[in-house]
């Protein structure tokens, strides 16, 4: 069947809450797509931030078949051996010291939620989080995401989550009160436009949690699993959180998430207080241990590191040949924006269009910035071929 012919049969059975390319893609492999019409696309998307390691990668297929040839699912009423591996890994490589298995990025927020509510006692059940934030689409993530364009239809949402102006702590600790259990933010907010909490403001918005006894959560269900160039980027900002959530390029693919805090916190969650059917599946459980496996291998961050590198002086060198149409480039590690002019920001959407009908797949993020999320395999010659595009698509607008 043509990708028409697949379009047309979507169309009669979806819900309407995506507006997609008019491609229904067959397979895929390293950072490539291919359609039902055989055509191929560089995927600078990587599914938003998830095949981290690229379509199809072998040892995480294999991991897959194996695993789903011997189990595919218990309850977790039972140990499993890939699910207790991978908890393993991420407290061996990160803060933390106790994990829970969940199936997403927004199930891993809901998690943490319930996890500060339930710590911090009776009476403290406000969460601050911050304009332009993203931390899911259930009613409790929506109510914590900072950006009410998520909320509106949804009203009334549930309570306990405040909004802080983003980049200012003053805001944040003004904002604190004797209801207030937590403080989530991304240490990079990506789905508003790529834009990075620095340093400073994050070691502050850690200062006012200490000296106010509240939890500081970090949602980096985008920013982990080596996005940022490092396992987690809590590790390159100087600061630890107490509570972390993962998801995304966890399994590569395959849908998993996880939650991840001290041994002191999670004591607070007993038998009973929660719960996942399918949290820490075994198939999914064992991709993910294969890519933590390969993101944890010698030379693996360090090579992510110099293609970065790479990626943002081509980035840099756009902006600076097309100033009517960008001012520069923001991000950390492969989690890069092309910031936008007011002239454009207009023509954004379409520059992703005409990208895509070129085979080269981006996005436009908090209709300021291109937004740039490929594989952390991707090689500077696709880059090249990526930017060379970019550049013929934007002397087109100039």
């Amino acid at each position: 069947m043509s990708n028409a012919e697949w379009a047309a049969r979507g169309e009669q059975v979806f819900i309407k809450t995506y507006s997609r390319f008019p491609a229904a893609m067959v397979r895929g492999e390293g950072c490539r797509l291919w359609d039902d019409d055989d055509r191929e696309y560089l995927d600078f998307l990587a599914g938003i931030a998830v095949c981290s390691l690229g379509h199809c990668h072998p040892a995480v297929t294999l991991a897959v078949c194996q695993q789903a040839g011997k189990l595919m699912h218990v309850s977790n009423l039972f140990h499993t051996e890939p699910q207790i591996e991978l908890a393993e890994l991420l407290c061996a490589n990160t803060f933390a010291d106790r994990v829970f298995m969940a199936n997403s990025g927004a199930e891993a927020n809901e998690a943490a939620i319930k996890l500060a509510r339930i710590h911090s006692g009776p009476g403290k059940y406000e969460i601050i989080s911050l304009t332009g934030s993203f931390h899911g689409r259930t009613l409790a993530t929506v109510a914590a995401t900072g950006q009410p364009k998520f909320h509106q239809g949804f009203e009334p949402l549930p309570e306990g989550f405040i909004h802080a102006r983003f980049g200012d702590p003053a805001e944040i600790e003004q904002l604190v009160t004797d209801k207030t259990c937590a403080i989530l933010c991304e240490p990079l907010q990506g789905e508003s436009g790529v834009r990075p909490l620095e340093p400073e403001y994050l070691q502050a918005i850690r200062r006012i949690c200490d000296d106010r006894g509240i939890l500081l959560i970090f949602d980096e269900v985008q920013t982990g699993m080596g996005r940022t160039g490092t396992l987690f980027a809590y590790e390159q900002l100087g600061i630890v959180p107490d509570i972390m959530t993962a998801a995304k390029a966890l399994g590569n693919g395959l849908p998993i998430g996880a939650m991840l805090t001290t041994e002191k916190i999670a004591a607070s969650l007993g038998v009973g207080t929660h719960a996942s059917t399918f949290g820490g599946n075994p198939v999914a459980a064992a991709a993910a241990v294969s890519v933590l496996k390969i993101m944890l291998a010698d030379g693996f961050f360090e090579q992510v590191g110099k293609t970065s590198r790479y990626f943002i002086d081509r980035l840099q060198e756009t902006a600076e040949a097309f100033p009517t149409l960008a001012t520069g480039v923001r991000g950390r590690g492969m989690l890069l924006g092309l910031v936008l002019t007011e002239k454009g920001i207009e023509k954004g959407a379409e520059i992703v269009q005409q990208l895509f009908e070129r085979g080269f797949l981006i996005n436009f993020a908090g209709m300021r910035v291109l937004r740039f999320i490929p594989p952390l395999i991707v090689s500077r010659e696709e880059i090249d071929k990526l930017v060379g595009q970019l550049q013929e698509v934007l002397e087109g607008f100039k």
